[in-house]
């Protein structure tokens, strides 16, 4: 039981880190975009200060973290009595699910990082931002479920994040409007 708690401890500390890593990776893409639309040598300037942080956050922070927690989690699936009961839980199913999208998440955010990286801008700002919105909804759910160990009771969550993200974006663009008009 002592291993489990110290595995479950490194879990949960490498998911911290690997959502820390996804959350502000995107925001560094919207960085990224902006300043490709800076004016020279300004643009040249910014592109290489938030490259060389993506570089650093990505392949220091968030990548060993994304492959730590796998690891890790793969230990406590199944080399733990707990774990392995819990491979015969729905809930754990649902979250399993989730896991996986988080990782094509992951691995999309990559395929934009490398693009950035060579200076590629193919997305909009308001694109990476709507984009950074599904880890959050990730999140939520992984940890409704994690909490209340229920197949079904983490939907009440997600659809709470989710009426809430529509009320943010709702006031990002009436904010974005008032801008404008200034």
């Amino acid at each position: 039981m002592e291993l489990y708690n110290y595995l479950k401890s490194l879990h949960i500390i490498f998911v911290v880190t690997w959502f820390a890593g996804l959350f502000y990776i995107v925001r560094l893409f919207v960085y990224q975009i902006e300043a490709a639309d800076k004016p020279s040598p300004e643009k040249e300037i910014l592109q290489k200060q938030y490259n060389l942080m993506a570089y650093r956050l990505w392949y220091i922070i968030t990548w060993p973290s994304a492959v730590i927690t796998f690891f890790v989690a793969f230990w406590l699936l199944l080399f733990t009595d707990l774990g392995r009961g819990w491979l015969q839980m729905p809930w754990m199913h649902v979250k399993l699910g989730f896991v996986f999208l988080l990782y094509l998440y992951h691995f999309k955010c990559h395929q934009i990082f490398t693009q950035l990286q060579r200076n590629e801008v193919n997305y909009t700002t308001n694109q990476m931002r709507l984009w950074n919105e599904g880890a959050t909804l990730i999140l939520f759910a992984v940890v409704f479920l994690v909490v209340l160990k229920n197949a079904f009771n983490w939907v009440y969550g997600v659809i709470g994040i989710f009426l809430f993200s529509i009320i943010i974006m709702l006031g990002f663009r009436f904010y974005k409007k008032i801008r404008e008009r200034k």
